[in-house]
């Protein structure tokens, strides 16, 4: 909605909301699956073993229930809503079930299938409101995503001793501290560089026309893909930020914990917000 220019429309708002809710049922259906089948490798995990199924106060049988419930009725609702968002749905089921059973098993392919399913929420998204997503604006989302998941791998590298990472997940075993850095590097260049592109060459098409903005700016900074520069900064504040917080392990385990408590990224992250639909939008009529 932001870069569509649909922000402030109603029945764009109401369209992506119900996106949204029917996505969560999907993904909190499918964490219940994922969860259940983890549940023996959680318990030797610090923070996941008091996760309701592995600490044992919920049920197997009646998580199966909820999972296989969420499921069919998110699909259903999914294909009343939009016949592709549906099948963006359907590949994002697909690709848990791939993930769970047999992706995370092996190595960088663990870290892709985390992409794939975060792209996978962008292209949903970009479906229900039929918007054409800008390559440099889904080469960022792909550079994070896989940025945030070898962050998790490092963080739990951090966290877990030697004798457990493996016995919790597979591949920590075949990761090294050095190999992960050397990933953390290349996804957080990409990420913000890829961003950078966007503003540079990418934002013409969400340009409104309105001259408020412009109307007080010399040629020299007209243009509001010269304006979206001004996030450039932000943008890298937040990377370096979020990589100074992954060796502290217990909280770059899980992301949006990290997100959430850490006050610095999350005043980057508004802050970044802010301006955005200060530029987009400011000088709207």
């Amino acid at each position: 909605m932001l870069f569509s220019g649909k922000l402030f429309d109603f029945p764009s708002v109401i369209l992506t909301g119900w996106g949204v809710v029917i996505f969560c049922l999907l993904t909190s259906s499918i964490y219940f699956f994922n969860d259940i089948v983890d549940a023996p490798r959680d318990r030797l995990h610090p923070f996941k073993k008091f996760r309701p199924i592995a600490s044992g106060k919920l049920p197997i049988p009646v998580a199966i229930f909820f999972s296989l419930l969420g499921i069919f009725l998110s699909c259903y609702l999914a294909f009343g809503l939009s016949f592709f968002f549906f099948l963006t749905c359907l590949a994002y089921l697909i690709l848990q079930f791939f993930y769970t059973f047999y992706l995370k098993n092996i190595i960088i392919l663990d870290v892709f299938s985390i992409a794939a399913s975060f792209l996978l929420r962008v292209y949903a998204g970009a479906i229900i409101l039929n918007y054409h997503l800008s390559i440099w604006f889904l080469l960022c989302v792909i550079s994070l995503a896989l940025f945030m998941a070898v962050a998790k791998r490092r963080a739990e590298l951090a966290m877990l001793t030697k004798e457990t990472a493996p016995s919790h997940r597979k591949t920590l075993s075949l990761y090294t501290e050095d190999l992960l850095d050397d990933y953390l590097s290349m996804f957080s260049a990409s990420a913000w560089m890829s961003w950078a592109l966007f503003t540079f060459f990418e934002s013409q098409p969400i340009v409104f026309g309105s001259p408020a903005l412009h109307a007080i700016l010399p040629l020299t900074f007209s243009g509001t893909n010269k304006l979206l520069m001004i996030t450039v900064p932000v943008v890298i504040y937040g990377i370096m930020r979020y990589l100074s917080l992954i060796y502290q392990g217990s909280k770059a385990e899980s992301p949006e914990r990290l997100l959430l408590s850490d006050k610095p990224l999350l005043g980057s992250v508004i802050l970044w917000g802010f301006l955005v639909i200060l530029i987009l939008y400011g000088g709207r009529d």
